[in-house]
């Protein structure tokens, strides 16, 4: 891994994930806390880049847009099943059926009301925070219902196990921006904090780009940072010598 602090010029395509990584992670998803302080840099970066600037998150749209209110960026929510272009259209891939997915989740919480589930557009997660010691519990039965469904892949998060379409990665949601304006040509940089975010490292890389890993964990980022408030330190930093 490189020196600890890659480079914003004015050339750069931004991808940044939310929980972990701009925001500190919380126990539950609903009791984020966003720095009024990070929208204020995220606004002056959206400046400065002409808009090239993306949320990549597993969260959906619509959480992104209240939470950061009032940037309004490009965003692919949900591991990239919807995302959002600078022109305001949003693309939905679709969702194989979740419906055995869900039923197992509902079953796991009936048995500990302390997991928590969130359905997303055109994804399930389960959330474990407030019971880890059923980690392997809930990962052994959620495996098995992406097995006995189609076109369905399982991430294994920090305390939560996603289901998403196997066709949905940040990866893909990354090249798919730098397709297009006002991403095209830059070099792009994408900084993330779980194995959810690998695939966007490996997309990004492939494009002779740099990535961040924001805490610890193996990785393939070729940067890292030891958490969400040094990497907004840093984007503080970054947006105040590019501001004219």
């Amino acid at each position: 891994m490189s020196s600890p602090r890659p480079s914003i010029d004015a050339n750069t395509a931004l991808f940044l994930d939310f929980d972990g990584t701009l925001a500190d992670l919380a126990p539950r998803p609903d009791a984020v806390h966003v720095p009024t302080s990070l929208i204020d840099t995220l606004l002056l970066l959206q400046q400065v880049l002409q808009g090239a600037l993306a949320i990549v998150s597993g969260r959906p749209i619509a959480q992104l847009d209240a939470l950061l209110a009032p940037l309004r960026a490009p965003a692919a929510g949900v591991h990239g099943v919807e995302r959002r272009s600078a022109d305001g259209y949003v693309w939905h891939l679709a969702a194989p059926s979740l419906d055995r997915v869900e039923a197992t989740a509902r079953a796991l919480q009936a048995e500990v009301p302390a997991l928590l589930i969130e359905r997303k557009p055109g994804a399930v997660a389960l959330h474990y925070r407030q019971a880890p010691e059923l980690a392997q519990h809930c990962f052994d039965a959620m495996s098995a219902a992406v097995r006995e469904s189609s076109g369905l892949t399982l991430l294994h998060g920090k305390m939560v196990l996603e289901v998403k379409p196997a066709i949905a990665t940040k990866g893909h949601a990354i090249q798919a921006y730098l397709r297009e304006p006002p991403f095209l040509g830059r070099r792009p940089l994408f900084a993330g904090d779980d194995v959810t975010d690998e695939a966007g490292f490996q997309a990004v890389q492939a494009e002779g780009g740099e990535t961040i890993k924001v805490g610890e964990g193996e990785t393939v980022a070729s940067h890292r940072m030891a958490d969400p408030g040094s990497l907004r330190h840093w984007l503080a930093e970054c947006a105040a010598r590019l501001a004219p």
